[in-house]
């Protein structure tokens, strides 16, 4: 088999497919429910609705399946259902009218028939024209590498003008803390008044922090209230969502302003690559199979075009089931997407589902069997889904879930191991201290979209924030134990979990970092940070490191 592709040439062309993949995608009758699924799959009401289907499912036979890229209607998925709240979660466009005759063609490669007529009031439309080729910066912004103008800038100062002829000059995140230290102490008549004052001061389209302070609000009345409040906050927020096309077009923003998920497929698959060389066979064995399988497209079709062939591509998505009687829906209809894609490729193509509503309880032998003539490469994939798992078991001496799964990762005996991890330490257990945290990595975010949102996309900004960064922070603020469901770790905590587990971690290579971060500075703000420690990629803004990125092999001899 011929060499991998060099590094600035994979990168180029990491999200050049994924457009069309999105067209297939919003052109489905029912997006709007996949679309729900994919955003709230951890939601209260949603999980609660699932515990009589999963006490029926678990009852019943397992069944195992694999789907070939061309018969979809056989696909079936192996369902292993248990109790506990283990749970998973959850870029670019290039205009140019002389490529829609080309688009049309990809997205008809990409249907089935029997989906050629499904529309969804001009959604398809949209997609297509988003899936030329993947370059979100200059469809936004033209060619030009200059700084865009903030468009909270005027806003933001023309706010802090308001406060300061009414003399009230307020420091938001300085009320914030102090309000989080009265809900820590039970001081609730001093929380409310705090809160109040934060209310007066804040808005959903301020600048950056009176932003976050609005949603912020949010959360801390919700863990004053308690566990009920925060399931009717969520719920309303669903209630309220935006339409699949605002979804889609907010996506286009963020993606147009930020690297952070680009950075995230492209390292990863990159590394896939480089462990599928000279291999004929290749296991992809996908943690979390969110965002609909967009990080997928753009490896299977580098896969598809290697140097003496295509190798056999299987893939094992493992998520979590949905409430109703179709658990693996979200992944089988994500499979189902990939194996069109596969087969527009020309790629063997195989697909498999395993929905588990506690992944601790699936194991290597579930997921790669026991075959010892599968001369497959496995590889494991995570993007930001181990980090939804508990950190303790609930048992005493048992192994916490998130150490049970990399035990199984390891037992799979992975060519590599690419993960993708949120760094921060807003999971901290004493409450004021998780707090603070969370308010400085959630301004970063806020931060970054002022500084990058183009004007004309304030409206999807604020989608944005008001569907998904807002239901993260109430959740990080609001929820418990069980009820939370973003965990996030420092990175240098996941690499010492990691060496316990008995994994190795390999070295970032060099050429690797330049190639990412000469696209970043090409493309994006030049407050994006990319940097290199002790073996991981790092990804931040304005110096704090948000994301760490790392790739991980089976540790011989116990040598961690």
């Amino acid at each position: 088999m011929g060499p991998a592709a060099p590094p600035s040439e994979a990168a180029a062309a990491a999200d050049d497919v994924v457009l069309p993949y999105i067209s297939r995608i919003l052109m489905e009758e029912d997006i709007d429910d996949d679309m729900f699924f994919c955003l709230y799959p951890d939601h209260p009401a949603l999980l609660e609705a699932q515990q009589p289907f999963a006490q029926i499912l678990s009852s019943s036979s397992g069944i195992a399946g694999e789907v070939n890229s061309a018969p979809m209607e056989d696909s079936a998925a192996l369902m292993m259902q248990g109790s506990g709240n283990g749970r998973g979660r959850k870029g670019s466009k290039h205009g140019g009218d002389e490529l829609e005759a080309e688009v049309g063609r990809a997205s008809k490669l990409m249907a089935t028939p029997e989906e050629e007529e499904d529309d969804d009031d001009g959604v398809g439309e949209m997609l297509e024209k988003m899936m030329l080729n993947g370059d979100e910066d200059e469809a936004f912004h033209g060619e030009t590498n200059a700084p865009r103008v903030p468009a909270e800038k005027k806003c933001g100062k023309a706010a802090r003008r308001r406060r300061q002829a009414k003399g009230e000059v307020v420091d938001l995140r300085e009320l914030l803390m102090s309000c989080a230290q009265a809900v820590a102490s039970g001081n609730r008549r001093s929380a409310g008044e705090l809160l109040e004052q934060i209310k007066r001061h804040s808005s959903p389209t301020g600048d950056a922090t009176e932003r976050l302070a609005h949603y912020f609000a949010d959360g801390l009345e919700a863990r004053l209230a308690g566990a009920a409040s925060l399931e009717c906050r969520l719920v309303a927020s669903a209630e309220e969502r935006a339409s699949a096309m605002e979804l889609l077009e907010a996506y286009q923003v963020f993606m147009a302003a930020c690297c952070f998920k680009w950075v995230a497929f492209t390292f990863a698959n990159m590394g896939i690559l480089r462990a599928a060389e000279g291999r004929s066979r290749l296991h992809i064995v996908d943690y979390g199979g969110q965002y609909h399988g967009l990080q997928w497209p753009s490896l299977l079709q580098r896969l598809a075009e290697r140097e003496g062939g295509p190798p056999e591509v299987r893939m094992t998505l493992v998520g979590h089931p949905q409430p109703g009687f179709r658990p693996a829906r979200r992944l089988e209809r994500t499979g189902r997407r990939l194996s069109n894609c596969a087969r527009a490729f020309g790629l063997p193509f195989k697909f498999r589902a395993v929905a588990a509503a506690r992944w601790e309880t699936v194991t290597a032998e579930d997921v790669v069997g026991v075959d010892p003539d599968d001369e497959a490469a496995v590889v494991v994939n995570d993007v930001l889904s181990l980090g939804t798992l508990m950190d303790e078991s609930g048992v005493f001496d048992d192994p916490s879930p998130r150490d049970t799964v990399l035990g199984s990762i390891r037992d799979m005996r992975p060519a590599v191991f690419v993960q993708a991890v949120v760094n921060g330490a807003h999971g901290a257990p004493f409450f004021p201290t998780g707090f603070r945290e969370a308010l400085f990595f959630f301004l970063a975010l806020f931060d970054m979209l002022g500084a990058t949102t183009p004007e004309e996309g304030s409206h999807l900004r604020v989608v944005l924030e008001r569907d998904v960064l807002r239901r993260a922070a109430v959740g990080v603020i609001a929820g418990e134990g069980a009820e939370r469901v973003e965990r996030p770790e420092t990175y240098r905590r996941w690499q010492a979990r990691n060496r316990r587990a008995g994994l190795r971690q390999a070295a970032v290579e060099g050429d690797v970092v330049e190639a990412v971060r000469r696209r970043v500075r090409r493309r994006h703000h030049e407050e994006f940070v990319i940097e290199e420690d002790a073996g991981w990629l790092l990804q931040g803004w304005k110096g704090r490191i948000l994301y760490a990125h790392s790739a991980w092999v089976v540790a011989e001899d116990g040598a961690h």
